[in-house]
């Protein structure tokens, strides 16, 4: 089932677009494409790749050519030969992989290179020292799915439900580029809102002298060294917010390297309205967020976008819906969606991923039945009694800041949800505070609350809503409800029908979705709830509760009536 970019999509140029607008140079050489691929049932190299795989798709995907399962004890391999242009090496050649599902070793010219466990996020190598003037990049895949404690997310073996087809492999864009031989490894960009400041730390090996060009801060290039931060004063600024989301360029060079980046203006925190209640501000007042559960799966590409188009349609389409906030769910989306969510003006609250052993439904379905809610350290009860799956855990989390740190439109971290391989949620608190004090946190999103934090995180589906304050004092936000399910015909994945309240009509769907705001949400609102994010976007597989259908060709409900409730519940 494709979706209308699928249909027309052109195998000889595939996600084409730069794959990190937060840190821009003009040296790009993208890799997406055709590769060759081979499946085998051990470790060892294949003797022939016959085959061929449009990459970034993964084998399991529909737009990949193949739709193939990779098994937990297969190994899944690719093969890519190339020449480098005349004169695109100035000093190194870096290999760049956005994801792989879910270990990596990569290979070129027969030398190790460099070797990734985690599926979500991105990593690069140096090649300089093993390249050719004929060069082959062999990577090596092994995805164990839900058979190992990795991070998987929504992937299971045997899908079902609110279980989802597992898929493997690269699912992200391939691309090098070339830098001098000392170079800007990252950017740390962090707006001081109340300080009318920006921070940026340059992160390098070794200590380089740098310098910063920024149009609001004055023509003149403000000097520093690398690995140590500098505040650049800004005289005047728009803040950026949904409404206005205004973003400031920023040029950065290092020696022979320069690297374009860019910032928006804003403030993220939790604190007492004039009538003493907690609530989430956005640059020092109260701003409610109404928002949407967003898997980020498509029809025909699964975890991988067809285009980037389409990327910017869920995105804009929401917007239009009259929501301010999309919770990306359980997915780390290639570092182009938050863009798009940057200057079109998206918040965002992040999910980490999942992992851990197999989940026990008495765990993870306890509280919605009983209202009790488990320490986390229990780890055997969360499936999470394996200690170096808690350690990849921590590693990844760590990753996933660092990789995600600029981009302006991420307003909340989740580290958590539903006691999915749920641990120790205070020390993940912790952690996340250290790296990144500029956003807020939500610990434990649904239930599992191990009381901390800013936030009281409530998922309800079979029962009315009514607000309850907090006991604790605590921001109270509606982080999943909803869930209404209407098939359209011709538009569904297959037969099977997953959601919280079945309709159908687009008639019935819309009646409901108006009461279910006006007689649960509005009300709990001006009583003090401070956000509400409706389950879901789009439809995933069985599921057929989203606004919109799995091949996105379909709005259930008119975009000017969802419109009208969201903007009546901002208002209020």
């Amino acid at each position: 089932m494709k979706t209308i970019w699928g249909e027309k999509l052109n195998k000889s140029s595939v996600l084409t677009e730069y794959p990190r607008p937060q840190m821009v140079r003009e040296s790009y050489m993208n890799l997406n494409g055709i590769w060759s691929y081979a499946i085998t049932d051990s470790e060892r190299p294949p003797d022939s790749f016959d085959e061929e795989i449009l990459v970034p798709f993964s084998p399991e995907c529909e737009l990949s050519g193949v739709m193939r399962k990779v098994a937990p004890e297969q190994t899944l391999w690719y093969q890519r030969r190339l020449e480098l242009p005349a004169g695109f090496n100035v000093g190194r050649v870096l290999l760049h992989f956005g994801a792989i599902d879910q270990i990596a070793t990569v290979y070129v010219n027969g030398t190790e290179a460099c070797k990734h466990v985690g599926g979500y996020t991105p990593f690069s190598a140096d090649i300089t020292p093993y390249l050719s003037e004929e060069n082959t990049i062999l990577v090596k895949v092994r995805d164990f799915s839900d058979t190992s404690y990795h991070s998987r997310g929504k992937q299971k073996s045997m899908r079902g439900g609110i279980w989802y087809t597992s898929q493997s492999g690269i699912w992200q864009t391939v691309w090098l580029e070339s830098v001098p031989r000392e170079y800007i490894n990252a950017l740390r960009i962090t707006p001081l809102f109340d300080e009318k400041a920006l921070e940026v730390t340059v992160l390098a090996e070794g200590s380089h002298s740098c310098s910063a060009l920024c149009e609001i801060a004055g023509e003149n290039r403000i000097s520093f060294q690398s690995n140590e931060p500098v505040k650049l004063y800004l005289q005047s600024f728009i803040p950026w917010t949904p409404e206005n989301p205004h973003l400031y360029d920023l040029t950065i060079t290092m020696g022979d390297d320069l690297v374009k980046s860019y910032f928006g203006m804003r403030k993220f925190s939790v604190q007492a309205d004039s009538d003493g209640i907690k609530r989430l501000f956005l640059n020092n007042k109260p701003y409610f967020h109404t928002g949407l559960l967003d898997q980020g799966y498509y029809s025909d590409g699964m975890y991988t976008a067809p285009s980037d188009e389409a990327m910017i349609f869920d995105i804009q389409t929401a917007k239009d819906m009259g929501f301010n906030m999309l919770r990306k769910h359980i997915k780390i989306e290639p570092l182009r969606w938050y863009y798009h969510c940057d200057r079109i003006g998206m918040l965002v609250w992040q999910d980490m991923i999942n992992g851990g052993g197999d989940y026990r439904l008495a765990t993870v379905s306890s509280p919605l039945v009983t209202g009790i809610h488990f320490k986390d350290n229990h780890y055997k009860w969360f499936a999470r009694d394996d200690a170096q799956g808690r350690q990849q855990y921590y590693r990844e989390l760590e990753e996933m800041i660092a990789h995600l740190y600029n981009c302006v439109s991420i307003a909340m971290w989740v580290p958590f949800n539903e006691g999915w391989g749920q641990f120790d949620a205070k020390e993940a608190v912790r952690r996340i505070a250290k790296l990144d004090s500029s956003r807020t946190i939500d610990h434990a999103s649904g239930w599992h609350d191990q009381f901390i934090g800013d936030f009281k995180s409530i998922h309800i589906y079979f029962k009315r809503y009514r607000f309850k304050s907090d006991k604790l004092g605590r921001a109270v936000i509606l982080s999943e409800f909803g869930g209404y399910n209407y098939r359209v015909a011709g538009h569904s994945f297959n037969e099977q029908d997953f959601g919280y309240k079945r309709f159908e009509t687009a008639e019935e769907l819309l009646t409901a979705y108006r009461e279910l705001y006006k007689n649960e949400v509005l009300p709990a609102k001006k009583q003090g709830l401070c956000a509400a994010v409706y389950t879901q976007l789009t439809d995933v597989e069985d599921e057929l509760n989203g606004l919109i259908t799995y091949d996105r060709k379909v709005l259930k409900l008119p975009s000017d009536k969802i419109r009208q409730i969201n903007e009546e519940l901002i208002r209020s």
